[in-house]
This record gives structure tokens, sequence and C-alpha cells, in this order.
């Protein structure tokens, strides 16, 4: 099995001299640094499914109020406490980062942004943004409330 892979690593430059392929930037260990552009991404694709989860837990509230009072009072109960109130939490943290991570893909669709300063200021852009804007939220959910 070990002869199969390792002929496997041979392969053709454009020259069609013979050359050994490189190795995945994963399984080179220390040679590839995490980046933010990757991490904005594995982030956008967590809260996107985050945000399906707790759009059916959104549902089951507006379920339950019109179920009755009974239903309602339970589902309340369950928002209103520590477990509820976190989970709504990070729901508006997801939604909000998911938001500002799309404007900066609308941007990149639009063909601006690309080079890797900008990349780097709008990836921090966008996780100032998501706390800026939960906090926001929150602030003034609490006063409201």
């Amino acid at each position: 099995m070990k002869d199969v892979r390792e002929a496997l690593m041979i392969g053709r430059n454009s020259e069609g001299k013979l050359v050994r392929r490189p190795l995945s930037p994963f399984m080179l260990g220390d040679a590839y640094r995490f980046q933010i552009s990757s991490l904005t991404s594995i982030l956008h694709r967590i809260t996107g499914a985050a945000l399906g989860a707790g759009t059916i837990l959104l549902a089951l509230w507006l379920v339950c109020a019109v179920s009755g009072d009974e239903a309602f009072s339970i589902i309340q109960a369950f928002f209103a406490s520590w477990v509820g109130l976190a989970l709504l939490f990070l729901f508006t943290l997801a939604l909000f980062y998911h938001f500002c991570n799309g404007l900066r893909h609308l941007a990149w669709d639009a063909g601006k942004g690309f080079d890797l300063p900008t990349m780097h200021r709008t990836g921090t852009l966008v996780f100032v943004g998501a706390i800026v804007l939960t906090a926001v939220f929150w602030v003034i959910a609490f006063l409201v409330w």
C-alpha cells in the first residue's frame, strides 16, 4: 500500500519533468498558518446552521403562542431562564455575524476586497460589527423589557 501512495505523489510539472507533488497544507503541520479568512468562512457555515436551528426554536415559540396560555407560559419560562437567554443571545450573535459576513461576500461578488490587507481588515470588521450590533440589540432589548 505504501508503494501505491508513494507512486501517487509523483507527477509532472508544466515542462514535463517528474516532480514530487506537495502535501496538503494541513499535513505540513507548522507550515500552514491559520488565517482570518479561514475562520470567517468556517464561522459563516456554522452560524448558518445555527440560524436554522434557532429558527426552529422561534417557530416553536410561535406554535406555543397560538396553542394557549399553558404552552405559551412554558416556552416563555424557558426563554426567560439563563439557558433560554443564552440561546437567544447566541442566536442574535450568529444572526449579526452571518449578516455582516454576508455583506462582505456581497462586496466580493462585486469584485471588491480581494487584496490581502482589505481581506484581513474586513474580516476583523465582521467580528467587531457582529459584537457591536449584538451588544446594541441586547441593551435596547433590556431597556424596553
